[in-house]
């Protein structure tokens, strides 16, 4: 049985249809076995794949337009498509189901900064009417850390990736009151990738199928039955929290369609990243992206 290494650039239930992968038995269905292994801070889940370390990772379109900017070769390939939306939700202190974006600007908004939740936050802000420079901001790097700010009560308004705002909601300490991916619509948020010479062995096609076959059950499957196959991956996560973000992301549409990264919604990741003059020019789609192992 083959072993492969899987690394997350960010560690929550939006990525389940990578985690089930190995959590739903996916992988040995097709003669493989994973570990599970997360970024650390100041890292690339993306180099870790390119110079060798790790064999499949989480990352995004955006993480190869760096060194198309500087006149290189993407140092990996896309080759599947994980969440064709942004994944982040906005919460708040109180319950508010009249929500609308310029109420940010009557607070404090503790949010991941940099990168690209920050892109594509600006990116819906902005089309909701709001500036994200004008919001008053807390810095966060997301994850446990901002859980333990806002615990702390640092803000009034919250961003982050399910399950952690649902997870709020059920311990009484927050209320989701947008979807940060409803603003913006269909994207090419986050994909899969691996070394150029990877992709024509038999390691990768077989992979390819299992998530496949992983994403189509997350999508599909009770949201109850994936947060209980995946919990050990979450363990200061209660199953209830995790099912009602799976649930959400199914009914989004995050998981839906075919594995390939879809060339329309690489063209909307460009458009946000050039709202924050975040890439240098509109890369080709062809040099950042190949279609699944074996499909």
């Amino acid at each position: 049985m083959t072993h492969l290494k899987i690394m997350a650039s960010r560690h929550s239930a939006f990525y389940s249809p990578m985690i089930c992968t190995i959590a739903g038995g996916f992988l040995e269905k097709e003669g493989l076995s994973g570990e599970y292994h997360v970024v650390t801070d100041g890292g690339s889940s993306g180099m870790e794949v390119a110079e060798g370390r790790m064999d499949v990772a989480q990352a995004a379109v955006s993480a190869s337009w760096g060194a198309l900017d500087n006149g290189s070769k993407a140092p990996f390939a896309h080759f599947a498509q994980i969440n064709r939306y942004d994944g982040f939700f906005l919460a708040g202190r109180e319950a508010d189901s009249n929500f609308t974006w310029d109420k940010l600007l009557k607070g404090k908004f503790l949010h991941v900064h940099g990168g690209q939740p920050e892109a594509m936050l600006r990116y819906a802000a902005h089309n909701k009417g709001v500036d994200l420079s004008d919001v008053d901001d807390i810095d966060s790097p997301g994850g446990d850390e901002i859980m333990s700010q806002w615990r702390n009560g640092e803000g009034d308004y919250f961003h982050e990736q399910g399950s952690f705002p649902q997870q709020l909601e059920h311990d009484g300490q927050g209320h989701i009151v947008a979807s940060v991916g409803e603003a913006i619509g269909p994207v090419a948020f986050s994909s899969l990738v691996c070394r150029w010479d990877w992709l024509e062995t038999d390691e990768a096609k077989r992979f390819a199928a299992a998530y496949k076959a992983s994403r189509e059950w997350v999508n599909t499957a009770d949201s109850l039955e994936v947060a209980r196959a995946e919990a050990s991956f979450f363990p200061s996560m209660a199953e209830s929290a995790i099912a009602a973000a799976v649930g959400t992301y199914q009914k989004m549409g995050t998981w839906s369609g075919g594995i390939a990264v879809e060339p329309e919604l690489y063209e909307t990741a460009l458009d946000v990243f050039q709202h924050s003059n975040m890439v240098g020019s509109r890369h080709d789609y062809g040099d950042v992206v190949v279609p699944p192992p074996g499909m």
